[in-house]
């Protein structure tokens, strides 16, 4: 990819989306710092909080607390989509989907530190992706997901195989949707650098214990 100052950062092989449809209204703060708490303890170094829904001062509060449990020396906090917040709650990059804004805009809004990443497709790859300044392309979904909504239809992994030959070996790609732990390893195969769970992760009765039977798996 065209971006010429990588990161000192090592994107990890899994990291864990939390979609704020998991987060409880009732006693919302409590389970967000257990929560951020018990994933740094199990070794999650990047994770991207995602909040379609919710207000600026609820994605604020929430951040804070995240902040707070994950320190930046341990983990990584990416947002979603909200560019102009990420300075604000001291997070450490974002991830814009098409129709976001750009991440030229991004980039140069947040300077190079920050990580960036963005859509890079589907059944094929965005025209002119390669000329984003970004970190990693997601691709997907690969196979039928509930926790983004999302009109675009599995690509599978044969899709997969099929971006990774379009996107070249040099090409960081994130593969997203409806990814189990046991999918998770033919996801790898077929092409991509790293799986993002959010489901998979976050719909279980305790994430911090899921997220380590993934790192057991896939390292």
């Amino acid at each position: 990819m065209p971006y010429a100052e990588p990161m000192a950062f090592q994107l990890p092989r899994i990291y864990p989306i939390l979609d704020s449809s998991v987060i409880p209204a009732q006693d919302r703060a409590e389970f967000m710092r257990d929560l951020g708490s018990s994933l740094a303890e199990a070794g999650v170094t990047l994770l991207e909080y995602r909040n379609k829904t919710g207000s600026d001062a609820e994605i604020v509060a929430d951040a804070a607390i995240l902040r707070a449990a994950m320190p930046p020396t341990d983990v990584k906090l990416i947002l979603d989509d909200r560019v102009d917040l990420v300075v604000q709650i001291e997070f450490d990059g974002v991830h814009v989907d098409t129709g976001d804004v750009t991440p030229s805009v991004a980039r140069a809004t947040l300077g190079h530190d920050r990580i960036i990443g963005t859509f890079g497709g589907s059944e094929a790859l965005v025209p002119g992706v390669f000329d984003q300044p970004v970190d990693y392309l997601s691709i997907g979904p690969v196979f039928r997901t509930r926790t983004k909504q999302t009109s675009k239809p599995p690509i599978g992994l044969e899709g997969v195989r099929r971006l990774r030959a379009e996107a070249g070996s040099d090409a960081v790609l994130v593969a997203v949707g409806g990814i189990t732990l046991a999918t998770a390893p033919d996801v790898i195969v077929a092409g991509a650098n790293i799986i993002a769970a959010a489901g998979a992760i976050f719909r279980g009765p305790d994430p911090s214990a899921e997220f380590r039977r993934w790192i057991e798996v896939l390292g």
